[in-house]
């Protein structure tokens, strides 16, 4: 530790420390523009200027190390004088057009400007004008005038996000933040410069010119599309949700957000947004009453039940439904006396477990880890955060192999980090990719390796890889979990984890999915699972927030099948599966609806409802209850989602109890006839109904690149 004198106040800090760090822990602030806690140290725009002792000049305090018995004044005359100089050659060419930046209100510059500039400039020459720039359908790049050149925006693409899609081209007053010959940014974390911009030139596209901040409220949330559970805080005005950013969490989301969680708003308040029950009737569709339309559903349910039995209805849950919604479905079809209710839409394997398959490891030790083996994933588009983290550790040294399918991309530029080893193969290859592994380790070992396989150079590579350092982590991704022989791919994988000593876990597909198992929306020993449920062999569907041609693995044929049901009932907050449906129920998505959902880590996240329901949309936990109370079902006396929650066993603490989160599995590990169709995997911005109708998040290169459209927005 070094000791120093800050301000007349002791501070000991680690050494290798800076005096912005030393400022940090003694809680006094220091002005700076160009400085970020989670970024490298750039130094360029000069306003943290403190006055050190002995020192000839004024220091930056973000680039500075402390020294044994350093003494540092940040309000002297000295400090305050430099403070000022910079911050007058700042606003020499800033164009004075506060009144009507997006920025205002939430301005570093303005904010600072305040203290430490002059009344006015003592500069009549004109200012300089940088040319707009288009970038895409996310980012603004109207206002790049009021660029100070602090490039956090160009920091975080070359670190955080693994892609460098902004830089500085030229010099002195010509220098501008560009990208290269005019491309988009299209990185699936690019929302996160808007964040980082001290100055509102860099601005959020769908928000712009909607709202001033001083206007917004901030409500806390959680983010229901992957599995990371990123905390959000929902802006909001006149009880329309206007804008989203990430609410900073550094055990999950750190200071970041994906962009289809800050993006996905725009969904809630489109056209397509369901906002009465409606009836199919003579083949049209017909706005009714919430009464009518649930005595239609209870009495359809009555009799189906009646004439065919209970086991011919089900339910269809989506991963991206809250804890309560999943419970109270589950209860629902077990009241009835079905078993068939499953949240697996997009799964080959139907295996069934004791356990809850999880991460395996904290979201935080991702950022630590030595060793990582990806199978199955494409992880940056996946899982974005996780990604964020895994090139933490690889920026540090960790080792990053993957098996995957064969990329159309360089893998380096896929992953937008560098990968140590990598085996590409179809789908049905890798179990054979995974036996080589385990038969490389068991070479090494000299123990009896689980399956048969041939020590290939990659699969030496990868044992040798796994087998050293100490924090190891087998990655197990969507493609993987949805795979034909799923069960045998966290067989070997259990095996290969045991002998080096590494975690296995499932990154999970969507918010939920942990939670899914939680609450056990999974069919019993007598039911049939969600492939079957979607094969025809169903006469009463309910389909909770989920769109099976899109949700599942049965993808176009899932209409065909459903339109054969007798009844489906959707619930849904948009106008969803109108061609088969014969009742839509509009459901409250999660900013209209209290609820819980549970990550990839099995931690508990409640939130509130962030504004009113649209209409007569209701939150889905309702309708459930008031459906089970008119099919007379006992134990549905709930009186608020608080309440369904405590019904549910161990969902009362903020973490899935150890003993029900286990990824081990005990089965014969199949090497032979595992070829099955390709797993069902949504792309980035097709993962739920939100980002599907996300205008902007549609017009992505990401978006246009799955609808068969090449390069970016115009």
């Amino acid at each position: 530790m070094v000791e120093i004198q800050l301000d007349g106040q002791k501070v000991e800090v680690l050494e290798g420390s800076t005096v912005m760090h030393a400022a940090e822990k003694a809680g006094t602030y220091i002005p700076h523009f160009c400085y970020h806690k989670k970024l490298s140290i750039a130094a360029n725009c000069r306003m943290c200027l403190v006055d050190v002792e002995k020192a000839p000049k004024p220091m930056p305090a973000c680039a500075t190390p402390v020294t044994q018995g350093m003494v540092v004044h940040t309000k002297n005359d000295k400090a305050i004088k430099a403070q000022k100089g910079v911050m007058e050659f700042l606003l020499i060419n800033h164009p004075l057009d506060c009144p009507i930046c997006d920025q205002g209100g939430e301005c570093q510059l303005q904010d600072l400007a305040v203290g430490y500039g002059a009344g006015e400039s003592r500069y009549q020459e004109e200012k300089r004008m940088v040319f707009h720039k288009d970038v895409g359908s996310l980012i603004s790049m109207q206002e790049m005038s009021r660029c100070i050149h602090c490039t956090r925006c160009v920091r975080f693409g070359q670190e955080v996000a693994g892609v460098m899609e902004l830089g500085m081209s030229h010099r002195g007053e010509h220098a501008e933040i560009e990208t290269f010959v005019g491309m988009s940014v299209d990185s699936e974390l690019s929302g996160n410069m808007i964040d980082l911009c001290p100055v509102g030139a860099l601005t959020s596209k769908p928000f712009r010119y909607s709202a001033r901040t001083w206007e917004l409220s901030r409500r806390k949330s959680v983010s229901p599309h992957d599995s990371t559970g990123a905390n959000l805080i929902v802006q909001v005005k006149h009880d329309k949700v206007m804008r989203v950013l990430p609410l900073e969490n550094e055990a999950i989301n750190e200071c970041w957000i994906a962009d289809r969680d800050r993006f996905s708003y725009e969904a809630l308040n489109t056209d397509d947004r369901l906002l009465s029950p409606m009836l199919k009737q003579g083949g049209e569709w017909k706005t009714v009453s919430w009464q009518a339309a649930l005595e239609y559903v209870a009495n359809g349910l009555k009799q189906i039940k009646s004439e065919y039995g209970a086991d011919s209805i089900g339910t269809l849950a989506s991963p991206h439904s809250t804890l309560e919604e999943l419970h109270l479905a589950a209860s629902l079809m077990r009241g009835l006396g079905s078993e068939n209710i499953d949240y697996r839409l997009r799964n080959a394997d139907f295996s069934s477990s004791p356990s809850v398959r999880w991460l395996g490891t904290s979201i935080a030790s991702l950022s630590q880890l030595q060793r990582v083996l990806v199978v199955g994933s494409n992880l940056r588009k996946d899982h974005p955060l996780f990604a964020l983290r895994i090139r933490q550790s690889v920026r540090n040294g960790c080792a990053l192999s993957a098996i995957n399918s064969v990329a159309e991309l360089p893998i380096a530029d896929a992953w937008a980090m560098p990968l140590a080893n990598t085996v590409l193969a179809s789908p049905e290859n890798w179990m054979q990719a995974l036996a080589d592994i385990a038969a490389a380790i068991a070479a090494e070992k000299g123990v009896a390796a689980p399956a048969s396989g041939r020590a290939s150079d990659a699969a030496k590579s990868i044992a040798l890889s796994l087998l050293g350092g100490e924090r190891k982590a087998i990655l197990l991704g969507n493609a993987a979990a949805h795979h034909a022989n799923a069960s045998s791919l966290l067989a070997l994988s259990n095996w290969i984890a045991e002998q080096t000593g590494a975690t296995v876990g499932y990154l999970t597909q969507a918010a939920n999915t942990v939670g899914a198992q939680l609450v056990n929306a999974l069919p019993g020993s007598s039911g049939l699972n969600a492939g079957q449920m979607l094969d025809g062999k169903l006469k009463a569907v309910i389909l909770l927030n989920n769109e099976p041609e899109f949700d599942s693995a049965a993808g176009a044929k899932a209409k065909a099948s459903l339109n054969s049901a007798q009844m489906v009932v959707t619930l849904s907050p948009f106008k969803a599966n109108m061609s088969f449906s014969d009742v839509l129920l509009p459901i409250a998505p999660f900013t209209e609806t209290p609820g819980t959902f549970v990550n990839a880590e099995g931690r508990i996240q409640s939130f509130h409802a962030v504004v009113k329901p649209r209409g007569e949309t209701r939150p889905a936990w309702k309708v459930l209850r008031v459906l089970a109370n008119l099919l007379d079902l006992p134990g549905f006396d709930f009186e608020s989602s608080q309440d369904v929650l405590r019904k549910i066993p161990d969902a009362d603490n903020d973490q899935v109890p150890a003993n029900r989160l286990s990824n081990a599995i005990q089965c014969e590990i199949v090497m032979s006839g595992v070829a099955g169709p390709a797993p069902a995997v949504a792309s980035i911005y097709q993962l739920d109904g939100l980002v599907r109708r996300a205008t902007s998040l549609q017009l992505t290169a990401d978006a246009r690149k799955a609808a068969g459209f090449e390069g970016a927005c115009a």
